[in-house]
């Protein structure tokens, strides 16, 4: 049963990515067009706001995790119970503390935002923020429940109900939209459907896996320990919001809602361009795992490392030079005229966040040997020395600064400094990965580099000839890296679906 959880789970998980990722695809420019780019602006500067509360869980959910099943294994089943208490109370305080924030954000509104916006954008910035504020308070205490699903391992159950919120969601958006609702609308929305969400994970865990939760004495000392553990992943928080959600922020203090949206959407094509990385290394997790744990086998981590980052950048590699090429005459058709910014600002996050997206193994292979804490500090110092800079930049360059400021902070710490880290002190040969990918890039550059000369003189505005220009890149592109790119392994790796899927149906 374990095993097919796993599997399934792991199968659900892909499914879940490709279904957020083409819905996303779809959805947005409905809503883009529906809300109008002030409206969108103004959720979007808000819900990133708050995602800062979210950084008030200092990491404790994947403790709990760790430790319920640690608890399991021992069969400790009472120590369970316990634990789950000292949570929920834990949770609740920190969910009181997150709700006084955001109540202090609500009545400071003004001061914050006043500068930039209208009497009305403000009274819906509040509106919005009181809601959020809310949903994320509610959500602490709950927030439990889902940890244990997943340390109990209902993979299925977990991942069918996200499958479900990923299609409802935006459905019901929008038909709000159509009838005229705008951001206050979409922002209740979602409240309702997390709090569903959450009562379903309570319901799941109280009747399906039966835990109890027992709130008794707190425990200090194991408090302690778990706080050790959640330190670095509580960094690591801190470090993706400053690069993901003060950008939006910084805007809506110094350019106003509509540079908001345009610097959202590009955001989302982040998001989206970081979730193939993400779906690719989640295959080479267990093996990397197993093998770092073993003493004297640094060579054949290094070369997993090397092979892992060689298949992920055929697909970033891919992605990245067709967004060069065709990414701006997309993001007019696919968000409209008034988002042509979001094209400069999102080459500014796909190009340096290519290296990491290819070297993210790296991370399995510093947990597994328990050296995070030079990676965390690190980037929470580059994190905060981007978002001084992006203050300084906006004032002057809008949301190319932002985005300027986060491409420098991604190539200083995650690029240059990772890398001679990865070389010194973890013992992976950068200098083979980097010849190795040397060789692969002459194919993207050469076709990168003739496709920019032919499009100067095509013009791709309208759809059928924007998928035409694709595809025709796609006939040359794809052939071209398959011979000259990428070795008989990769090739082999890539085919055995693909024979495996020939034999069923020849069967």
């Amino acid at each position: 049963m374990a095993i097919n959880q796993l599997k399934t789970g792991a199968f659900l998980s892909y499914v879940s990515i490709v279904l957020n990722n083409v819905i996303g695809l779809l959805y947005i420019p409905f809503m883009l067009r529906m809300m109008g780019q002030t409206e969108y602006g103004l959720y979007s500067l808000v819900a990133s706001v708050v995602a800062y509360l979210t950084i008030l869980d200092l990491g404790f959910g994947n403790a709990i995790i760790r430790y319920t099943a640690k608890f399991r294994a021992e069969k400790k089943v009472h120590r369970q119970y316990e634990m789950f208490g000292m949570f929920v109370v834990l949770y609740s305080v920190i969910g009181a503390i997150a709700f006084l924030i955001g109540l202090g954000l609500y009545f400071h509104v003004d001061s914050l935002f006043g500068v930039t916006m209208d009497a009305g954008e403000l009274s819906k910035i509040r509106i919005m923020m009181l809601l959020m504020t809310f949903n994320i308070a509610i959500t602490f205490p709950f927030s439990i429940f889902g940890s244990i699903i997943t340390a109990y391992e209902d993979f299925i159950f977990q991942k069918l109900v996200n499958i479900a919120w990923i299609i409802l969601n935006p459905l019901v958006m929008c038909l709000l939209l159509i009838m005229g609702y705008r951001a206050v609308g979409m922002v209740v929305v979602t409240t309702v459907f997390n709090l569903l969400t959450l009562l379903i994970n309570w319901w799941y865990c109280k009747h399906k896996i039966g835990i109890r939760v027992e709130i008794g004495k707190f425990d200090w000392l194991f408090l302690r320990e778990v706080a050790v553990y959640s330190f670095w992943i509580f960094l690591n928080a801190i470090m993706d919001r400053i690069y993901w959600s003060s950008g939006q922020f910084v805007l809506g203090v110094y350019a106003g809602a509509k540079a908001v949206a345009v610097y959202a959407v590009a955001i989302s094509l982040q998001n989206i361009y970081m979730s193939f990385s993400t779906a690719i290394s989640g295959v080479f997790l267990p093996k990397v795992t197993a093998m770092v744990v073993q003493e004297g086998n640094e060579k054949a981590v290094s070369d997993l490392f090397i092979r892992t980052g060689r298949i992920q950048y055929i697909v970033m590699a891919f992605i990245l030079v067709g967004f060069i090429l065709f990414g701006k005459e997309f993001i007019l058709l696919w968000a409209g005229s008034d988002y042509g910014q979001a094209y400069w600002i999102t080459l500014l996050f796909f190009v340096p966040l290519t290296i990491p997206l290819i070297q993210n193994l790296g991370i399995t292979i510093l947990q597994a040997r328990n050296q995070m804490r030079f990676r965390s500090v690190l980037y929470v110092v580059i994190a905060l020395s981007s978002l001084g800079l992006s203050v300084a930049l906006a004032q002057k360059y809008g949301g190319i600064g932002c985005a300027a400021s986060v491409a420098l902070a991604l190539i200083a710490g995650q690029v240059i400094v990772m890398n001679i880290y990865y070389f010194k002190k973890v013992g992976i040969d950068m200098p083979v990965c980097w010849v190795e990918i040397g060789k692969m890039s002459v194919v993207p550059f050469v076709i990168g580099l003739a496709g920019c000369f032919v499009l100067r003189s095509v013009k791709l505005d309208t759809v059928f000839s924007l998928g035409a220009g694709i595809v025709v890149f796609s006939l040359i592109y794809l052939p071209s890296f398959w011979f000259i790119s990428m070795n008989r392994a990769e090739r082999e790796l890539f085919m055995k679906p693909v024979k495996r899927l020939i034999g069923r149906i020849q069967a």
